[in-house]
C-alpha cells in the first residue's frame, strides 16, 4: 500500500484556526489563550519544537490582536520555518532574561486566560508571579470543542489513517495466533502500522482469553491458546492525524456463548453508529449502544464510555458518554466502541472511527465486524 502524499496546511489555514480560537475564547469570557508545545500548538501553528525543555515557548492569542509566539532565541530559526509562522509574530527571549516578564507584556494584567492542559506547572506559576491579578482555566475545560469539528483536509487525513489501520488488520488476521505471545502479535501490529504509513504507534493492545476482560490490558507474555477470544485495539498517528480501531478475533471455533456475545457487541456498535446525526446529543450515541447491551442482560459488563474524539491526538473531545449534551456537528470525528467484559473469561470490543455528515455518519474503518476466526 503506497498511499497518497500528506495533505499540507497553509499559513492561511493556521491563521483561520488562530482567529477562530481567539474568537471562541472571547465568546467564553476569556481574555485570551496561552498555548504551550503540544497538540494544540501543532494544530494552531504547525510548530513542534525539536525538544521541549524548561525554556518557555508559548503562543498568545487574543481577539483583535495579532498572534504572538514567545520562543527561546536559540529555537527561533526552527519556529520561523513552521508552516503557520507567517500568520503570527515571533518574540524571542535570550537565556538570562525573564521570559515571564516578556510574556506578561502581552497579557491583560487582570485577565482570565485559557491555558493548554500540558503547560508545565513551572511556567504557569511563573506567569502568576509576573501577573498576580490573572487567573487561568484549562483549555479543555474552557474550550472543549476547539478542535472537535474537522475541516475537509483533516477528515481526509483521518480517513487515510483509518484505511492504514484497516490494512494492518487485514494482514494480522492472516497471521498465526495460537502458540505466540501477545507481545509478538503486538509487535507485528506495530510494524504493520508503520509499514502502512504511521509515523507514531500509540498503542497495540492484544488481550487474549481472560485478559480480554480488561479494556486497557497491558500486552504481555501470555501465550495465546486455541479457544481464546482476542481483543485487538491499535492506533497511532499518520501524517499527523490519528487512527484507532478495535476488532475481536477468535482462535479456532468459538462457543455458542462467545459468538452470541460478539454478535451482541456488533449489534450495539451498529446501534451507536446509527444514532450519529447532526443535532443529536453526544450522549445519544452512548445510550443507543448501551441499551442493546443492557437489554440483553450484560449492562454491568459494559464498563466504559462508548466513544472519544480523535484528531491530532488519538483521544480528545467530544466524548460519547451519558451527561454529555453537546450536539453533534458535521465534521466531528470520534470512535464508537462498545464492549462486553466478562471477568476471568473473555472480552469483546468493536470500534470504528466515525465522522458526522450532513445527514448522518460515515465510518472511517471498514474491516469485517463479524467474528473473525484465526489460526
Amino acid at each position: 500500500m503506497t498511499g497518497t502524499a500528506p495533505v499540507s496546511f497553509t499559513a492561511d489555514d493556521y491563521k483561520a484556526r488562530m482567529e477562530r480560537a481567539a474568537r471562541q475564547a472571547a465568546e467564553a469570557g476569556l481574555a485570551g489563550l496561552l498555548v504551550a508545545p503540544g497538540p494544540d500548538l501543532v494544530w494552531l501553528t504547525g510548530y513542534t519544537p525539536t525538544a521541549v525543555t524548561e525554556r518557555l515557548t508559548l503562543l498568545v492569542l487574543a481577539a483583535g490582536r495579532d498572534p504572538v509566539l514567545v520562543v527561546p532565541t536559540l529555537e527561533a530559526p526552527d519556529a520561523e520555518r513552521a508552516p503557520g509562522a507567517r500568520a503570527l509574530t515571533l518574540r524571542d527571549w535570550t537565556d538570562g532574561k525573564d521570559p515571564y516578564a516578556a510574556t506578561a507584556a502581552l497579557l491583560d494584567t487582570d485577565g482570565r486566560f485559557g491555558i493548554s492542559d500540558n503547560t508545565w506547572a513551572m511556567h504557569l506559576l511563573g506567569l502568576q508571579r509576573a501577573l498576580p491579578g490573572t487567573s487561568y482555566a484549562s483549555l479543555t475545560e474552557a474550550l472543549p470543542m476547539l478542535r472537535a469539528v474537522k475541516d475537509a483536509r483533516e477528515r481526509e487525513l483521518l480517513a487515510a489513517a483509518g484505511a492504514a489501520a484497516d490494512a494492518a488488520f487485514e494482514e494480522i488476521r492472516a497471521a498465526p495466533f495460537a502458540g505466540r505471545r501477545e507481545s509478538d502479535v503486538a509487535a507485528d501490529l506495530a510494524a504493520l502500522l508503520r509499514r502502512f504509513g504511521h509515523s507514531q504507534v500509540d498503542f497495540t493492545i492484544v488481550a487474549s482469553g481472560p485478559h480480554g476482560a480488561n479494556p486497557h490490558h497491558e500486552t504481555g507474555d501470555r501465550v495465546i491458546q486455541r479457544g481464546d477470544m482476542v481483543v485487538l485495539d491499535f492506533g497511532g498517528l499518520k501524517d499527523g492525524y490519528g487512527s484507532d480501531t478495535s476488532r475481536t478475533v477468535h482462535v479456532g471455533e468459538p462457543t455458542d456463548e462467545e459468538r452470541r456475545v460478539h454478535d451482541l457487541v456488533r449489534e450495539a456498535q451498529e446501534a451507536g453508529f446509527r444514532a450519529v446525526r447532526p443535532g443529536a446529543a453526544c450522549q445519544e450515541v452512548d445510550r443507543a449502544a448501551r441499551a442493546v447491551i443492557t437489554d440483553a442482560g450484560y449492562g454491568e459488563y459494559f464498563i466504559h464510555r462508548t466513544g472519544h474524539g480523535i484528531g491530532v491526538t488519538t483521544h480528545e473531545p467530544p466524548y460519547m458518554i451519558e451527561g454529555e449534551t453537546r450536539p453533534l456537528v458535521p465534521g466531528m470525528c470520534f470512535s464508537v466502541e462498545p464492549g462486553v467484559y466478562l471477568p476471568g473469561r473473555f472480552g469483546v470490543r468493536i470500534e470504528d472511527i466515525v465522522t458526522v455528515t450532513e445527514d448522518g455518519g460515515r465510518r472511517l474503518n471498514n474491516t469485517d465486524r463479524e467474528l473473525v476466526i484465526v489460526d
